[in-house]
């Protein structure tokens, strides 16, 4: 059997990539033991590589009232919403780790509002799917429903803005059949070392 494409568009060697962009490849893959798959398939275009990581960059890993696993909830569930199998695979690996749950991934992709979690983050996932899904709809309430559970305006500027960004990002992997690396489906679900 041989192994599918990771992309419907040409994959670039990695010897033949600019310095910035090999780079930071290298330094995920130290982190991670391999190349995340959406590193390598967006490098196709180096200019809109640079602009989507360092826009992925600026709302994933900013402090904030959001925590890490928070902001992978946010990912999942609306690339759930979106069918955007790369993104429900590798960011779902994502939050079983953050959370340190293998359950909550699973849960939160397919109907988040049956998964076991918070009301307050149920609230953040109704709001980041209505600005994925139906943003023109957003009205004072929905703003006013999430105050109530303590987020703040710029809180509330960080659901939408991670909503809004894996809207695009989910719609990139989409047109170009981006696979997952099969390490993420077990990445998050069994502890280290079993």
């Amino acid at each position: 059997m041989t192994t599918p494409a990771i992309s419907r568009y040409p994959v670039p060697k990695l010897e033949d990539l600019p310095d910035d962009i090999r780079a930071r490849i290298a330094e995920v893959q130290e982190k991670a033991g391999f190349v995340p798959n959406v590193f390598v398939t967006l490098a196709h275009r180096p200019d809109e590589f640079r602009a989507f990581f360092a826009y992925h960059d600026a709302l994933m890993l900013k402090e904030g009232g959001l925590t890490k696993s928070e902001r992978e909830m946010i990912v999942v569930a609306t690339s759930g919403a979106n069918d955007c199998l790369y993104c429900i695979v590798a960011h779902g690996a994502i939050l079983r780790i953050y959370a340190k749950n293998p359950l909550v991934a699973d849960q939160v992709a397919v109907n988040y509002r049956k998964a076991d979690i918070t009301p307050r983050q149920k609230a953040m996932l109704a709001f980041a799917i209505k600005v994925s899904l139906a943003s023109v709809e957003l009205e004072d309430a929905d703003f006013a429903a999430l105050r109530e559970y303590g987020f703040s305006d710029e809180d509330i500027w960080d659901i939408g803005a991670i909503a809004a960004f894996f809207a695009l990002s989910n719609r990139m992997a989409n047109l170009i059949t981006m696979r997952p690396n099969d390490e993420f489906y077990l990445m998050g679900r069994v502890p280290k070392g079993k």
